[in-house]
Parts: C-alpha cells; sequence; structure tokens
C-alpha cells in the first residue's frame, strides 16, 4: 500500500478539496503526506512604461508570493495534524508546475500522488493546460486525481 502521498495545492477550491481528501486518504491507510505549492516566478513585463521594473518589486513580488504559499501549507499542515497525519511541507518557484510536483515526488520519494482534476477555469485553462494532465502524462508515480 501507499506510504507517503504528495498533495499538490494551488489554493483553488477544488485542490483545497483534494488535499482534504488526500489526508482522509493517508490517515486510512496510516501514510504520512508532503504538501506542495509551486509559486510562480517572477516575470519582466515587456512594456516598462505600463509597470516600472525594479530590484525592490521584483522582492516584494517573491516576499509575498511565498508569505501565500507558506500560510497556505500552514493551514494544510493544521489540517493533517488534526487528522493525527504526518505531514511536511514544501513550495518551490517556477512556471512549470508539473515538473516540479513530479520532482518532488521523486525527490521526496513519494508513492503517490493525489491532486484536483483541475484548478484554473476558462480561457487561462485552455491557454496553460492542465497541470493535472501534464503530472499524469510524464509522471512515472501513480497518480490519483479528485474530482
Amino acid at each position: 500500500m501507499f506510504k507517503h502521498i504528495l498533495l499538490p495545492s494551488d489554493g483553488s477550491r477544488l485542490s483545497n478539496k483534494a488535499v482534504k481528501r488526500g489526508i482522509e486518504f493517508a490517515k486510512k491507510i496510516r501514510a504520512r503526506v508532503t504538501a506542495i505549492h509551486v509559486v510562480p516566478e517572477f516575470r519582466v513585463v515587456p512594456d516598462e512604461s505600463i509597470v516600472p521594473l525594479s530590484p525592490a518589486l521584483k522582492k516584494r513580488f517573491e516576499e509575498e508570493a511565498h508569505k501565500r504559499a507558506q500560510n497556505m501549507l500552514d493551514e494544510i499542515a493544521r489540517q493533517a495534524k488534526a487528522r493525527g497525519v504526518r505531514c511536511a511541507t514544501m513550495s518551490v518557484a517556477s512556471d512549470l508546475p508539473y515538473q516540479q510536483i513530479i520532482a518532488a515526488a521523486r525527490r521526496k520519494k513519494c508513492d503517490l500522488i493525489m491532486m484536483a482534476s483541475h484548478g484554473r477555469r476558462g480561457l487561462s485553462s485552455l491557454l496553460l493546460g492542465s497541470e493535472t494532465a501534464k503530472v499524469l502524462t510524464h509522471s512515472k508515480v501513480p497518480v490519483l486525481v479528485v474530482r
């Protein structure tokens, strides 16, 4: 049976539902979990007249993104602890979340990735594609998709 489950979260409602189910599943099978959030990287705006680029702006963006990630991960850890499930957390910066999810599963020796069927909706999901579909396509670790 599975012993270590990776729970990716983007903070969306569906992602939160998948995390909750992942924690419940881990409790039932006596597994531990690692929660991961992939923070988007800071990108330069092509027209600096719209948003002036400065090192301070980049630093502020990164600090706020990591603070939001830490708050989200702290909440997941709290939920896991309340259910008696061992939980580690991690956040990484990347514009390719699926690659970081797969790499984390490999590095942390997870034997299951449990994630939501999708996070983004509308045009952004069409343009960016489903991170879940990319994980399913490229992962050698089994993936359990929560709808």
